[in-house]
């Protein structure tokens, strides 16, 4: 149980780099080119992880119609995600951005009632209303952001959210092996920005500084993470206490940003991650004692 913790909190501490990370290379890296590139690498990382577990020999056992919708998982759940939260971060703060991100698990319940036919609860309701209050009182007073475009920021995050809640619940359903589905995916994640890239951006050398960056965010922010909280959550005895580690992210972001940005911790901002996280964590503890509650029942 140590070691699901360890793996646990090192997939939060680096995730708690992303958006400091993505807004920094976006000062001088067109936004598609630097998400083709670090998708790239995660890719590349995750077929030599497939390769050396001998996973690439299940793939034999897909068909077209698996590896398509692969591909649209990918589509949905890393291009159109990643694409749209990396353009809100140009607009918008890192913590802005990084907050309106965590929309994702409530989006996830909205389409899990929807899709997977899930009971839609008070309390889910509930969690929803605080999660969205969060981005009321985020968006107040936003004319002082120094974007132009702070709201079409603020509905890119809100959008990407909605994408990555519904690519989480379509994989849920899909129920594929996830060495060899996040590997297409990242594929996708690759390909799509830089077809897209090439048409609608001017691409630049990338120097070897930003080479640093574009590694951290390929292999260790999209790859080795999500892989050390697969394992984490794998062989973890209760799911939800490794689960809640995640909810510590924004808060480590809004650090990490104020410390490599500079930005200062605004307190409307603090308030509003509040909001949407406690909404969230309120939804998931009533669902742990409802399920506790049951065993002692049965």
């Amino acid at each position: 149980m140590k070691k699901n913790y360890i793996y646990a909190v090192t997939a939060v501490l680096i995730w708690s780099t992303t958006a400091a990370m993505v807004k920094k290379m976006l000062y001088d890296i067109p936004n598609l080119e630097a998400l083709a590139v670090s998708s790239f690498f995660a890719f590349l990382f995750l077929l030599i992880v497939n390769l050396k577990n001998g996973t690439v020999k299940e793939m034999r056992r897909y068909s077209v119609k698996d590896y398509a919708v692969m591909s649209g998982l990918g589509f949905i759940g890393l291009f159109l995600y990643s694409a749209l939260y990396y353009y809100g971060l140009a607009q918008l703060t890192s913590q802005e951005a990084c907050i309106l991100n965590y929309l994702w698990p409530i989006m996830l319940v909205i389409f899990s009632c929807i899709i997977l036919k899930e009971k839609f609860t008070f309390t889910k309701g509930t969690a929803m209303l605080c999660s969205f209050a969060g981005i009321v009182i985020l968006s107040l007073g936003n004319g002082s952001s120094s974007s132009e475009n702070a709201v079409l920021g603020m509905i890119s995050c809100i959008i990407a959210a909605a994408c990555y809640g519904l690519f989480s619940v379509l994989n849920k359903k899909a129920d594929y092996d996830q060495g060899i589905c996040m590997m297409v995916v990242w594929l996708v994640a690759a390909v799509c920005p830089m077809i897209l890239g090439l048409m609608t951006e001017t691409w630049v050398p990338i120097r070897s500084t930003q080479w640093l960056g574009i590694l951290w965010l390929g292999i260790g922010i999209d790859a080795v993470a999500y892989l050390l909280w697969a394992l984490a959550l794998k062989g973890a005895e209760n799911t939800a206490k490794i689960a809640n580690l995640a909810y510590l992210t924004p808060f480590l972001s809004l650090i990490v940003s104020a410390v490599v940005l500079g930005e200062t911790i605004r307190l409307r901002a603090l308030i509003a991650l509040i909001f949407i996280v406690g909404g969230i964590l309120m939804q998931n503890l009533w669902d742990n004692r409802k399920k506790k509650r049951k065993r002692q029942t049965n």
